[in-house]
């Protein structure tokens, strides 16, 4: 029975990895390849792959893309990435899904990767693996946008998807109202936003974990949701008007449960002082086993447990690390537990989660697992788990 199950699942990788055929770009179309990726997008079929050969010293591909079927786009070089010195539109279509992979925006300005308007119904999928990029403005209705491995000066804004391995200056999942909703979740995992993390959106629930930034706040929930702020690291050396876990619905009155729970933060005090607030009477929050630098102190509703303050915690913004006291400091309970089968740490590098599963992003240029999901613990029943990577 286990051979069967390999063999199906080893049949159907491979389906997945099969394109209706290769088109190359290539500098001047040598060796009769097409000379810029617009004109290959528009020979190509959907389902094509699109190889781009990196120019030499650097050079850029000067040309605005849009794409507007489902294509791959990858670079000819193993470990190199091609320049596109340009916006990159992708229009929407139902089952539309284009896939971006060792893309560079370059050094010559400020340019989007975007989604360029809503689709009305159906949904359209984007993958971008591996990119260094200005901005990633994805958060169009019934998008789905999964990222991962990317170098983002910018902002990355997206509205449905998965999120893992990131550096950005700010993430945000934005408001938006599908009218075609995909049953997954909000999936962010072991980033580096420079600034926030935060939820807009009404329509998911959400898991934020194993990040390392400066706050998380939460604007808005999918009502009746249950959501997740776990393992999260979070450092602000500059006062701030929020504490560093944050949420305030404003007019939205949705009515939902967020845990934070094994995160470590150091803030310095601004408009509050304040760890966690919370501005809404809608929204229920457990939070637990959550340390700081500084004077534990809540603010508005909450059911809290074993959180602790003044603790002794060593934070590095750059090399984004975390020593101290958050060791062993998180949850006990077994599901929870670190990888080295030792209790939770509390932060980015705590439980079976860990930012560890993701960096570095760019170990010496091999293929790379980018999302693992699995349970934490199986006392009984079927094991079920799922996997995704990409290879640069």
């Amino acid at each position: 029975m286990t051979k069967k199950l390999l063999i199906i699942a080893f049949t159907g990788l491979s389906s997945t990895m099969a394109f209706a055929a290769d088109l190359y770009v290539r500098n001047g179309g040598a060796g009769g390849a097409y000379p810029t990726v617009s004109t290959a997008i528009t020979a190509a079929s959907d389902g094509d792959r699109i190889i781009i050969q990196p120019k030499a010293n650097g050079e850029a591909y000067v040309e605005n893309l849009i794409i507007n079927k489902s294509l791959t786009l990858v670079s000819e070089t193993n470990y190199a990435k091609y320049i596109i010195q340009g916006n990159v539109s992708i229009n929407p279509a139902t089952g539309r899904t284009v896939t971006i992979s060792n893309l560079s925006s370059g050094y010559y300005g400020i340019y989007n990767v975007e989604a360029t308007f809503p689709i009305g119904t159906g949904r359209t999928f984007i993958n971008i693996v591996n990119c260094d990029l200005h901005n990633v403005l994805t958060d169009k209705v019934n998008f789905t946008t999964n990222i991962s491995g990317c170098t983002i000066s910018g902002n990355l804004k997206f509205s449905h998807g998965r999120c893992t391995a990131n550096k950005a200056q700010s993430i945000a999942v934005v408001a938006t109202q599908d009218n075609s909703p995909i049953g997954s979740d909000i999936e962010v995992y072991g980033n580096v936003s420079k600034s926030f993390i935060s939820n807009s959106q009404a329509n998911y629930n959400f898991k934020f974990s194993n990040n390392f930034c400066a706050g998380i706040y939460i604007y808005n929930i999918k009502p009746g949701s249950s959501n997740e702020i776990t393992n999260n690291t979070i450092y602000n050396p500059s006062p701030a008007d929020m504490g560093p876990l944050y949420v305030n619905l404003g007019n939205n009155i949705n009515l939902g449960n967020i845990l934070m729970m094994n995160n470590a933060a150091s803030f310095v005090v601004g408009g509050t002082n304040a760890c966690i607030q919370n501005k809404s009477t809608s929204v229920s929050i457990t939070a637990s086993y959550n340390v700081f630098t500084n004077t534990f102190v809540t603010e508005g509703n909450m059911t809290q447990s074993d959180n602790s303050g003044s603790m002794n915690l060593n934070f590095d913004n750059v090399a984004y690390t975390l020593t101290g006291m958050n060791v062993n400091a998180g949850n006990p309970g077994i599901k929870y537990t670190d990888l080295d089968l030792t209790r939770n740490d509390a932060g980015h590098y705590g439980g079976s989660n860990s930012w560890a599963n993701y960096w570095p992003a760019n170990n010496d240029n091999k293929p790379q697992v980018n999302y693992l999901s699995t349970p934490r613990s199986i006392s009984s029943g079927t094991f079920n788990m799922s996997g995704s990577g990409f290879s640069k």
